[in-house]
């Protein structure tokens, strides 16, 4: 048998064992108290915070409505206030062009080369590069010797007219009183009339040379224009020594002017004569309709093509020689399953964009087109018939959606 002695010493020890045991089990039911309030507390936050709006939300979805790419919103009252007007997409008859390139030159009918005819020195020039100017203006005065012996000669051709007149009127009285002999009078005719010769001579060079007696003295002679035009080249200044051939002048009528068009061998059969062309200079921003007035019947040997001819009238002077331009000619017609007119089409980032009416505004439809006649253009994908465009006014559209592109940008 165990003393008494050990059996208390063993009792303290069990002790300890079992309150460490108590102790142990009351940390770890603590524990899952508390992790299962935590996740309430979480959901419960959760709960609490309100879902924001982003991409996955709701309010993404009204955010990318109102910045729907293309779509202009504009409601009716705005509509009509900005003069927009709509059409239905439709079949059409679409004529066909050849685009062929041309260059504005003058009008060779109307240019001259203005040369004074006598040689001399510019006593005054009174007309400046680029002035528009009348017919028979004076654009410079020169003077020339030669000149002043031509009109010496004239004046002594007149006086002895004038000599050779009387004499014969007086011979002629005096043979037909029988108081002089036929032969006196005979001679005073011959004397008369070899001396009309001589005026009429003189008078005649002076006339070529369009001077007369009474533009000046005798050797100033005035350079007029031979009709309205241009001064668009000037070789000429105070004082210089001209010689009679001498372009001092380029003097060219720009109210028409022609449109020089390379043709190759394959285009030759569309090019006639009387024939309408659109001429556009895309530089300059310019359209105009002239007729083909010539077609050359010779091809080139260096560049194998043809040269025709379209007359512009151009009245404000916004064709100047020397613009390269394209002139479009009608080549035949199509008939086109889906067209729109001319004026709806317009261009936003380098796409061909045609407006389409929706309940919200407009929307830029990007289209694919084909034959364009200036009136009507085709369509080929991108727009369905029967959809309604706007037809007038798409450039307002396309003005306010380069607005709302910059606004979203920022």
């Amino acid at each position: 048998m165990k003393s008494i002695t050990e059996t208390k010493s063993w009792k303290p020890v069990l002790l300890v064992v079992v309150a460490g045991a108590v102790l142990a089990a009351a940390i770890l039911f603590w524990k899952k108290d508390a992790g299962a309030g935590a996740s309430e507390g979480g959901e419960r936050a959760e709960a609490q915070v309100p879902a924001k709006e982003g991409k996955g939300g709701h309010g993404a979805e009204e955010s990318g409505h109102e910045s729907e790419e293309g779509l202009v919103r504009l409601t009716a009252p705005q509509i009509e206030q900005a003069g927009i007007k709509t059409l239905a997409a439709g079949a059409a008859t679409v004529a066909t062009t050849v685009q062929l390139p041309g260059e504005v030159r003058f009008n060779e009918d109307r240019t001259a080369h203005v040369v004074p005819r006598l040689p001399g020195v510019a006593e005054s020039v009174l007309a400046e590069l680029g002035q528009t100017v009348k017919k028979g203006q004076v654009l410079a005065v020169i003077s020339s010797p030669e000149l002043a012996e031509m009109r010496s000669t004239l004046n002594a051709a007149r006086t002895r007219l004038d000599l050779t007149r009387t004499t014969y009127e007086r011979e002629k009285k005096l043979w037909q009183d029988k108081i002089s002999a036929e032969q006196d009078y005979l001679q005073a005719q011959q004397s008369y009339q070899e001396a009309q010769i001589t005026a009429r001579n003189a008078e005649s060079k002076l006339s070529a040379l369009g001077v007369t007696l009474t533009s000046g003295g005798l050797n100033r002679y005035e350079l007029r224009a031979p009709f309205d035009g241009v001064i668009v080249e000037k070789h000429i200044s105070l004082g210089e020594a001209v010689k009679e051939d001498a372009n001092v002048f380029l003097l060219s009528d720009l109210s028409r002017v022609w449109v020089n068009v390379i043709v190759t061998p394959k285009d030759l059969g569309f090019v006639r004569v009387g024939e309408n062309a659109i001429v556009k200079a895309t530089a300059a921003d310019l359209s105009a309709t002239g007729k083909v007035t010539y077609v050359g019947a010779l091809v080139g040997e260096q560049t194998r093509s043809a040269t025709a001819r379209v007359e512009l009238v151009n009245p404000s002077m916004t064709w100047r020689p020397g613009l390269f331009v394209n002139v479009e000619l009608v080549q035949g017609s199509k008939e086109a399953a889906v067209a729109v007119s001319n004026d709806a089409l317009q261009t936003v980032e380098d796409k061909q964009v045609v407006f389409v009416k929706v309940d919200e505004g407009f929307k830029a439809q990007p289209v694919t087109v084909g034959a364009n006649d200036g009136k009507f253009v085709e369509i080929r994908e991108g727009l369905r018939a029967g959809t309604v465009y706007a037809n007038s006014g798409s450039f307002v559209l396309k003005a306010e959606q380069g607005k709302g592109s910059a606004a979203h940008e920022d």
